[in-house]
């Protein structure tokens, strides 16, 4: 709730998705402000009912939040992500065509509380999309297009990294620690 307050003081975009009783089915949540002298949209949370996962709520919840950044005149969201997502990453990388710029060790701490990532740490993917590009086929092209001209790097993750943390909690830090390796000299030698 606080961070709702101030976003209503500096800017930023709160959309949630409602079904047809009214529920709420999801959100998207973030703030504006300034990275590296450049005016950025920081997408800081994106959340969807299990229920209604696969049904494109999420991908509208942020082209909805990208047409108004584009009607501010923001031309740049960044996120963050977890790699060992890898429905999130699909979406990230094969939907929206983001692109990485940056790899954040335990971005949150070691232990935010959450059963998300108990015992796993909170490494992320700093992801920039552009505001400008929003028609999904225009942008697939320019995916596509990016794929064969620059480098890309290939880093095999678990289907579902939050059942695992409840069934193989040792097997979930063995991918982490695999990713963070992988991760960290891509960003190195990129």
């Amino acid at each position: 709730a606080a961070m709702l307050k101030i976003t209503q003081k500096i800017g930023g975009v709160t959309a949630g998705a409602f079904d047809e009783q009214g529920e709420l089915v999801g959100f998207v949540y973030g703030l504006s402000g300034f990275r590296d002298g450049r005016l950025i949209h920081w997408s800081h949370m994106l959340g969807v009912r299990e229920s209604v996962r696969g049904a494109g709520v999420g991908r509208h919840l942020k082209e909805l939040q990208r047409e108004e950044l584009a009607r501010r005149g923001i031309t740049r969201v960044l996120w963050t992500f977890d790699p060992l997502q890898a429905r999130n990453a699909h979406l990230n990388f094969n939907v929206f065509g983001v692109r990485v710029v940056e790899y954040v060790r335990d971005m949150y701490g070691e232990n935010t509380g959450s059963e998300l990532h108990r015992g796993i740490g909170t490494d992320r993917l700093v992801v920039a999309w552009p505001v400008k590009d929003s028609a999904l086929a225009k942008r697939r092209k320019q995916i596509a297009a990016a794929a064969r001209a620059t480098k890309t790097l290939e880093v095999e993750v678990p289907g579902d990294v939050t059942a695992m943390l409840k069934s193989d909690p040792s097997g979930a830090r063995q991918w982490r620690e695999s990713t963070r390796a992988a991760l960290t000299k891509a960003m190195k030698t990129h």
